[in-house]
């Protein structure tokens, strides 16, 4: 799915997270390295290592969120791996936070206290990285990838009514493409079909992944997580580990419009 953080299609979070994620591990080794052959410069260069790491990390944190609240499709798997993701970053930064405190805001060599905190800090952060990894490749979050004839990421804010929507003018998707609907809190798929549109849930019924964000051809979307596929006309699922179907909602076109009736 696309980042809801980005510039030019380009993903912040990642982009940042290559800074924290050097300056904190660079710091702990420079600490360490510096206490164990009593070079004063080596924890002076750590120090301050860590400052920059806090501070590039609460700068990444921020997109980070907001591809947290925005991004990640809700209860999902990739919703809980991120929520662990930010509470393991969190605490790392935490932890070099509080080792930074404790050398009393001068670069000094670090005490054995402040040193255990960065070395456990550093070890959340390998756990923390590999977490964000596993979402961007595993779970293709900010990954806005293109298939034939697929066009580019849309999506569309409505609020929920029990009457019809006007969701799409008739000619605004081709054959194959799909459309984002946010619909008060449901998250509805529309979709071309060469037999006309088709408005279906967002979510995979095997692990929840975004199927706008998936793969629409010959009347079957797939989801990219673990490849399920469902009948777009009838929610009906035909293959993959989604046993389950997707909900489908009525389509009609009414004065060069798509109308959705929930």
């Amino acid at each position: 799915m696309r980042s809801k953080a980005s510039i030019g299609g380009h993903p912040i979070h990642p982009t940042l997270i290559s800074f924290p994620l050097a300056f904190l591990a660079g710091g702990f080794v420079a600490d360490f390295l510096g206490v164990l052959s009593a070079r004063p410069f080596l924890w002076f260069i750590g120090y301050y290592l860590v400052i920059a790491g806090i501070g590039m990390a609460l700068l990444a944190a921020v997109p980070g969120l907001i591809d947290y609240f925005f991004t990640v499709p809700p209860q999902s798997s990739a919703k809980a791996r991120a929520t662990r993701h930010m509470v393991v970053m969190l605490s790392t930064v935490a932890l070099f936070a509080i080792s930074w405190m404790l050398r009393k805001a001068s670069p000094d060599a670090p005490t054995t206290v402040s040193l255990a905190l960065e070395a456990v800090g550093a070890g959340l952060l390998g756990i923390g990285g590999w977490l964000g990894g596993t979402l961007v490749t595993r779970n293709l979050i900010s990954v806005d990838h293109m298939y034939a004839n697929a066009g580019g990421w849309n999506e569309a804010y409505f609020e929920e009514s029990s009457d019809p929507l006007a969701v799409a003018q008739a000619n605004e998707l081709k054959i194959n493409q799909m459309k984002l609907l946010h619909v008060g809190a449901r998250r509805i798929v529309l979709g071309r079909t060469e037999d006309g549109y088709v408005a279906f849930d967002d979510s995979c019924t095997h692990r929840g992944g975004s199927l706008a964000a998936g793969v629409l051809i010959c009347g079957t979307v797939q989801c990219l997580w673990h490849g399920s596929q469902f009948d777009v006309a009838t929610g009906k699922s035909v293959a993959g580990p989604a046993k389950k179907a997707i909900s489908t909602y009525e389509i009609k076109e009414k004065d060069g419009k798509i109308m959705l009736t929930l």
